[in-house]
């Protein structure tokens, strides 16, 4: 079994912008990532928990849809006000819910005032590899994801909300990436479960096709820039435009979303100047939908399914040695 690597470290350089030190989401000062992964008996799931430093106070935000074949609890209040006041949680379709109402209870414990809570909860199908209907997520999962949040490195690959999905024929999961800028940072972490052809810098690389009915992405985009929702809202299309440059075929079934929030309170930054953030907002997510695949490893779930991980020489090696099909 290989190790998992990152992109970057298989020698795929995405962009020309420079990444943050970690080259994640938690580059962005005061965002914090927290996960619970559920494995065994059929499961292949669980929370993934990105918790802005600030929130309560409201930070400005928006919310970009491709197709909304999805369940994205809370959208409706950020396109009304323009803000989150919660952090945002990813998982599997039909925990959604019980996901929102444990990040509710989490929160009604922290501001005994409260009356009116918006909570953010995304997710994706996992269900080819976890067995879905038994909604397996509890407070105490959710708890323990929002509760050990850090600055560190985010785990990738078969993580958290990733745990089960799988993206572009092969094993996917969480993936992160950053870009630094004169004026900020940009990351982005993703929850990636989609279908099309895997592509490495305009590269095809073939695989056979997994033979599920869940095709979703999540993205969540961070920055510390300046930033009105309206332009959040502009960068948080161009995170779903990403993912066409690794091969989405955007199919009918999918669900796509971006999450994009700052943690800066004061908009100062002119349109005529989002050129670049735009050009780091993609870079970013499309070297994290990379990350979520070559750091995630061959799964075997519910049913006996199993999904291969994308073999790393296929990547490293180029594509015109690629395989049409895998051994």
């Amino acid at each position: 079994m290989q190790n998992p690597r990152r992109v970057r470290d298989l020698g795929v350089v995405v962009g020309t912008l420079p990444t943050g030190p970690l080259n994640a989401i938690t580059d962005v000062p005061g965002v914090l990532v927290g996960q619970t992964t559920i494995t065994g008996d059929g499961l292949n799931t669980g929370v993934t928990a990105i918790v802005p430093e600030g929130y309560a106070g409201t930070l400005p935000a928006a919310v970009a849809v491709g197709n909304g074949y999805g369940k994205l609890i809370g959208t409706t209040q950020v396109d009304e006000l323009g803000v989150i006041e919660t952090p945002i949680l990813l998982t599997g379709t039909l925990s959604t819910f019980r996901v929102a109402d444990a990040l509710l209870s989490w929160l009604l414990e922290r501001n005994p005032t409260a009356t009116s809570l918006n909570p953010i909860v995304g997710e994706t199908n996992d269900g080819y590899l976890s067995d879905i209907r038994r909604r397996p997520i509890t407070p105490d999962h959710v708890y323990a994801a929002l509760d050990t949040a850090s600055s560190d490195l985010p785990a990738e690959g078969c993580v958290g909300a990733g745990t089960g999905t799988g993206a572009l024929g092969f094993k996917a999961g969480i993936g992160t990436a950053s870009r630094t800028l004169p004026a900020g940072t940009v990351g982005a972490i993703v929850q990636a479960n989609f279908s099309g052809l895997l592509t490495v810098l305009g590269n095809p690389i073939p695989a056979q096709p997994i033979d599920a009915d869940g095709n979703s992405c999540m993205i969540v985009v961070a920055t510390d820039l300046p930033l009105d929702s309206r332009q959040l809202g502009r960068l948080a299309r161009r995170a779903i435009f990403a993912m066409g440059r690794v091969g989405s075929d955007f199919a009918p079934g999918s669900g796509d979303y971006a999450i994009a929030f700052t943690t800066s309170r004061t908009p100062t930054y002119q349109d005529h100047d989002l050129r670049t953030p735009f050009q780091a907002v993609t870079e970013s997510v499309e070297e994290a939908l990379l990350n979520s695949l070559t750091m995630a490893q061959t799964t075997t779930g519910y049913e006996n399914r199993t999904v291969r991980a994308v073999p790393h020489d296929l990547i490293s090696r180029g594509p015109q040695q690629a395989p049409s099909r895998l051994p």
